[in-house]
């Protein structure tokens, strides 16, 4: 089995930078382009992600050909509109997050991994909206695991990891 086409992260730089940007403000879109693919990995080719998932670019689930070779340009604008997808609905059901740039980056972050609906419905986002921002941020740590291929859940370093950078971030300025 051949290995997946790693690179260095990807530049804020072009149209999907400034989409994002327009959508979460330009600080918040500066942390989300430096942590998704350093969190995601950046993989230029379709691939299945340690629990079987079809995953290209930089942890990008949609439209999937495993095998396919996808340009950076295709990779930067698939994670742009990964990040639309999922800051609009964080958006929408935490409001508040709107101007707190680190908690917004850190709830973003989350909901990429894991889905804006699962933010939503999140213990995170009920915090954050009863005006609690210190345990939002903690409630972030969770989850670190993911459902394997045979349907058993297991922690994923990678995840526990990340968990921490997303909380560390979230608790920035508070």
């Amino acid at each position: 089995m051949s290995r997946p086409y790693y690179t260095a992260n990807p530049t804020p730089r072009g149209a999907g930078f400034l989409r994002v940007a327009a959508v979460v403000g330009a600080p918040a879109a500066l942390l989300l382009f430096a942590s998704i693919p350093a969190d995601e990995g950046v993989v230029y080719r379709g691939y299945r992600d340690p629990v079987g998932i079809a995953t290209k670019c930089m942890g990008d689930t949609r439209d999937v050909v495993i095998g396919r070779r996808y340009s950076v340009a295709e990779c930067e604008l698939s994670m742009a509109d990964a990040l639309i997808n999922h800051s609009k609905p964080v958006l929408a059901c935490v409001p508040a997050l709107r101007g707190r740039t680190n908690q917004l980056a850190a709830s973003i972050s989350w909901a990429y991994n894991v889905g804006a609906r699962a933010f939503c419905r999140s213990v995170a986002a009920k915090h954050f909206n009863a005006g609690d921002w210190r345990g939002g941020c903690l409630a972030l740590s969770k989850p670190v695991t993911a459902r394997g291929p045979n349907g058993r859940s297991v922690v994923l370093r990678g995840l526990v990891l990340r968990r921490q950078r997303e909380v560390s971030l979230c608790l920035k300025g508070l």
